[in-house]
């Protein structure tokens, strides 16, 4: 028997460190979803609506379009609501681009439109004004958004299944 190994103090584990803001606010509560039986197809169609409702080019209706969409579906609030708000800057960056794309879509000519006149606009002058001035490009927005819904859906459906079926498979070993 070797004396050196019986009087060396016995070896303390060093503690693994915290789980970083991904893990804490990402991967556990995907990972708990999944251990409390929600399937991993389930889950990335939940998060492939839960982005595409989170995009919709209106602000202010996104929060109800996830709650309507997600009760009609039977989809997990929690996960629809708190990827509506991660996405929050997103929609604020598309709705330029989906009056774009609906211009495209449309035929339509670029027009002047830039968000900053539209909330100037909205804060000055009355409602109907507002239609007047900004209608068609809503009409626009909500067009390329129509037609790329079901593509976010799809594309994230597909993106993130592989992953969620590793994650759930480690999860339940």
């Amino acid at each position: 028997m070797n004396v050196a190994a019986l009087d060396a103090p016995p070896a303390v584990p060093t503690p693994a460190p915290p789980p970083g803001f991904w893990r804490r606010r990402v991967v556990a509560p995907l990972l708990a979803q999944l251990t409390q039986g929600v399937t991993p197809d389930k889950l990335a169609f939940t998060l492939g609506v839960g982005t595409a409702c989170s995009l919709f080019p209106f602000l202010g209706f996104t929060s109800l379009l996830n709650l309507g969409v997600g009760l009609a579906l039977r989809m997990n609030q929690p996960i629809l609501q708190a990827l509506n708000q991660l996405l929050g800057p997103v929609q604020l960056a598309l709705i330029l681009v989906y009056v774009r794309g609906g211009e495209l879509l449309w035929g339509a000519g670029p027009s002047q439109f830039t968000l900053a006149e539209m909330l100037r606009i909205f804060r000055e002058a009355s409602l109907g004004e507002f239609f007047a001035r900004f209608g068609w490009a809503g009409v626009y927005a909500f067009t390329a958004w129509a037609v790329t819904a079901p593509l976010v859906v799809a594309a994230l459906t597909f993106a993130v299944r592989p992953a969620l079926r590793r994650l759930a498979r480690k999860g339940t070993a």
